[in-house]
């Protein structure tokens, strides 16, 4: 196996291993039980969805770090962007772990009733950094990844050209949620992240199957 090969089926798998959060959905179902902060639990399925998340946040930097030796050769200005708004990515994914982590110490504290607030506070503060992080900049990622790959022809232009096409999808869904027209989990919300989760998956998929596609920045990275 080549550098250059080992270096497409890395980022493949690190794609793949953004998706490890899908089970948070029903693992962060009770957090969002009203009285849940003054309850009995539980904490296990909140406290496995963090795990997954930072599984996420570690994988998303990880495929910006391993991509950017091949990238920088075509651009480095949108290679280096990629790895920086990767990293934002990660860190706001961090920090919603670090709000929900919040609730569940302070239900272990047995803080009562009148700690309701808080935790709803606390809740509030997570569906916001988790729209953004994970509901907006993924399209900024998509815009970036998605030019470098059309243009060096590392991959099939398909492949960008899906996560191109779904940049304005993701960022009318954010906007929408943003300014109340639907809620974060929802059919039209999921509709149109369609596009972007596609093409995450399609790019994992490809590089671990097939790696890069014969171009000029691919022969010069392997010399």
């Amino acid at each position: 196996m080549t550098p250059l090969r080992r270096t497409a089926l890395v980022a493949g798998v690190l794609y793949l291993l953004t998706f490890a959060s899908i089970p948070t959905l029903a693992l962060y179902g009770p957090v969002r039980e009203p009285d849940y902060i003054a309850g009995p639990g539980p904490d296990t399925g909140v406290i496995w969805g963090g795990v997954l998340e930072m599984i996420v946040a570690l994988a998303c930097i990880g495929t910006a770090v391993v991509l950017y030796p091949v990238l920088k050769r075509h651009d480095e200005g949108l290679a280096l962007g990629f790895v920086g708004v990767r990293v934002l990515e990660a860190a706001t994914i961090v920090a919603g772990i670090v709000t929900l982590m919040s609730v569940v110490t302070l239900r272990q504290a047995g803080v009562g009733p009148e700690g309701l607030v808080t935790g709803q506070a606390l809740i509030a503060l997570r569906d916001w950094t988790f729209l953004l992080g994970q509901g907006f900049l993924p399209a900024v990622n998509a815009l970036l990844l998605g030019t470098a790959l059309y243009r060096s022809r590392l991959v099939p232009r398909v492949l960008p050209l899906l996560g191109l096409a779904g940049v304005p999808l993701l960022v009318t869904s954010a906007a929408a949620t943003m300014f109340g027209l639907w809620d974060q989990v929802s059919p039209a919300s999921a509709l149109l992240t369609v596009p972007i989760a596609l093409w995450e998956v399609s790019l994992g998929v490809y590089l671990v199957v097939n790696g890069f596609k014969p171009a000029p920045i691919a022969t010069a990275a392997a010399a």
